[in-house]
């Protein structure tokens, strides 16, 4: 996924930042508890498309690392 296309999108139901997970495909919001899949190269940032991540996935988490500027 474009770098520069992450740094842009954030969530659209907390409008916080997102991360970017390469294994599962996968655009993270921490604040909202949602996983928005990427499918083809293609963000799906819709809310009823997201699945809901448990406690034990978002303390697995990496921290937060700031955007190179």
């Amino acid at each position: 996924m474009d770098p520069k296309l992450l740094e842009l999108l954030v969530c659209p139901v907390t409008k916080g930042p997102l991360d970017l997970d390469r294994e599962k495909h996968e655009l993270v919001s921490r604040s909202a508890r949602l996983a928005y899949p990427i499918r083809d190269g293609i963000p799906i940032m819709l809310e009823n498309e997201a699945r809901t991540l448990s406690d034990e996935e978002l303390e697995a988490l990496p921290p937060r690392t700031p955007l190179a500027g």
